[in-house]
């Protein structure tokens, strides 16, 4: 799929599903459970955020995996997968930060 170009953009109706509106990323890769084996698979995650008087980045978020071999499509509503991803706060370090 195409970057969506100022021509294709102004060119009257260009058809959407040839153009993206977002740049491509680079997305990590990690082992994947696929039927009884494990495979390569793009990801990205979705840290949880609370926003309120403070803000508190809680310690893990949604993991959003591309099931088809070689994609980096991570939406669900086009064919990825997702699960709540946790990660132990007592062993999470942040550079800079004292644990």
């Amino acid at each position: 799929m195409a970057h969506a170009t100022p021509r294709a953009l102004h060119s009257g109706r260009p058809n959407r599903r040839d153009c993206q509106a977002q740049p491509t990323l680079s997305l990590s890769r990690v082992p994947t459970i696929i039927g009884d084996h494990l495979e390569s698979r793009h990801v990205d995650l979705r840290p949880y955020v609370l926003y309120g008087r403070e803000i508190y980045v809680q310690p893990g978020g949604l993991t959003r995996v591309a099931l088809k071999k070689g994609s980096l499509v991570v939406n669900s509503s086009q064919g990825g997968g997702s699960k709540d991803t946790h990660a132990d706060a007592r062993r999470v370090r942040v550079e800079g930060i004292p644990a």
